[in-house]
């Protein structure tokens, strides 16, 4: 056992000295736009191995989709994410250790994880478009909603291998004029992740755990100020100057560019009756599920809808000026030949408020000659000449729409449509108009806020009443008169 284990460490030892020397490899080139992104599991608990990118190709939002999909598919599927404001590779350089400056390591417990842990995932390059995306994949592939917890919280949450979680721990990052204060934010975010990865194995629960990032820590404009500071003339500084403007437009350009590219910013659906647009439709992501066998089958139809090149099959919607059917036409959905998602509108004129409002009266799902039908019209409205935004609408998850019946077909479907923007009525010049955000305005903090507030300026109100109510005395002793007194009898 000892000679096994003594072999397991040297192999982990060694995984961790090739991810430094690859960490080191890349910090010679461009870094400005990548984070890394690390992934382990608890002891006992294996990855299924994975083929790691050639070194200089950075990972996008589908590649990192696809890892984390093999992944969670035989990992344990309570996840633990690790994530930070901003980080790069040069973050590991500097302060890893990796010049053999082991004892002034800022990852200390990371680098223990990556050492106990089977097969730990190494990204070192990741687009922070994608890894800045991670939340809403796990949250897709693990069918949960995030909780971001505190290691305080976590020793109070009981977690099990049956249900998945997605617990969310946001780790700060700062970069001051001393080289020392960025290392001890680092330092104390690595105890965290120790103090985390203690709790869970003192509670026996198995767990994959993810270490990235929002953002990259280094800008370009950095790297540019050191190469222009070489110069020696007043002319080469001027031109220093110039030339350093130059490469800040070219990178800002280049870089916008990349991550409108990376994002896959695309226009929305738009349905026209006589030559007028009536109708649009627009999400980030559009995905319908089936229970089948006890498990859901989902199926993402966003690069059906949307994109370059794509031209939905809008067949069978109409608009006038009281109702709008947007209808979207597919083939071959999750076994289905025939498949059509339907978004009936219509709007009226309500007395109360004076005002036309329009409503989504129900989202259809029409498949080989049958129907599931969601009820949409108590939470989707809008004024008539607005459109309607929401960042979630589902009806699984905080459900916005609802099934028609209890057997109604659509109890065995889900729909779930993300940064959902939807315009039914009074389409003018392609886009859409004011949107009506379903966010309201009052959250349970304010309330709280709000009647606490309340509370106080009552009490004080009341004592405000009471020291008014104060009478003085209209007589007093006078120390070389006589004494007053006051008689005991009427």
């Amino acid at each position: 056992m000892a000679a096994e284990r003594r072999m397991r460490m040297t192999s982990g030892r060694g995984c961790v000295t090739v991810f430094l020397a690859v960490l080191c490899t890349f910090s010679a080139g461009t870094c400005d736009e990548q984070v890394p992104l690390m992934l382990w599991t608890s002891e006992g608990s294996s990855l299924p191995s994975q083929a790691v990118p050639a070194a200089g190709h950075i990972v996008g939002i589908s590649q990192l989709s696809s890892y984390l999909e093999t992944a969670l598919g035989s990992a344990p599927r309570n996840v633990l994410l690790f994530l930070q404001d901003k980080m790069s590779i040069e973050d590991f350089t500097m302060y890893g250790g990796a010049f053999g400056n082991k004892q002034d390591s800022a990852f200390p417990n990371l680098e223990e994880a990556l050492l106990s842990s089977p097969s730990p995932l190494v990204l070192p390059a990741v687009a922070w478009p994608a890894s800045s995306a991670v939340i809403g994949q796990l949250q897709d592939q693990l069918d949960t909603s995030p909780l971001f917890m505190e290691p305080e919280t976590l020793s109070q949450l009981r977690l099990n291998t049956s249900t998945p979680a997605l617990l969310v721990f946001r780790l700060p990052y700062s970069t001051g004029s001393d080289l020392m204060s960025a290392k001890e934010v680092l330092n104390g975010n690595d105890e965290v992740i120790g103090q985390v990865m203690s709790i869970m194995k003192s509670q026996s629960v198995p767990y994959t755990a993810i270490y990235t990032a929002l953002r990259p820590s280094r800008e370009v404009s950095s790297s540019l100020d050191m190469k222009a500071s070489v110069g020696g003339g007043r002319s080469l500084l001027q031109y220093g100057d110039r030339k350093r403007e130059r490469d800040r437009q070219r990178e800002r350009e280049r870089g916008e560019n990349q991550v409108k590219e990376k994002t896959g910013v695309y226009p929305p659906v738009e349905f026209k009756e006589g030559g007028a647009g009536c109708i649009m439709l627009w999400a980030e992501n559009l995905t319908v599920s089936v229970l089948r066998g006890g498990r859901w089958e989902r199926h993402d139809l966003t690069s059906l809808t949307f994109g370059e090149g794509v031209t939905p099959r809008l067949q069978g919607s109409l608009c006038n000026q009281s109702h709008s059917s947007l209808v979207l036409n597919y083939e071959n959905i999750l076994g289905h030949r025939s498949f059509k998602l339907v978004f009936a509108m219509s709007q009226r004129h309500y007395k109360v408020s004076a005002r036309r409002w329009f409503t989504l009266d129900a989202v259809e799902i029409e498949y080989d000659g049958q129907k599931a039908t969601f009820n949409g019209s108590r939470n989707v409205y809008a004024p008539a000449e607005y459109s309607y935004r929401c960042q979630s609408v589902t009806n699984f998850r905080y459900p916005v729409l609802v099934p028609r019946t209890s057997k109604d077909p659509a109890n065995q479907w889900r729909v779930s449509f993300t940064d959902f923007q939807i315009q039914g009525f009074n389409v003018a010049g392609g886009e859409f108009s004011y949107a009506s955000d379903c966010a309201g305005f009052f959250s349970p903090g304010i309330w709280m806020g709000l009647l606490t507030s309340l509370l106080m300026l009552l009490v004080l109100t009341y004592g405000l009443h009471m020291i008014m109510q104060l009478h003085t005395m209209d007589r007093f002793d006078d120390p070389k008169g006589p004494a007053i007194s006051v008689p005991q009898t009427d």
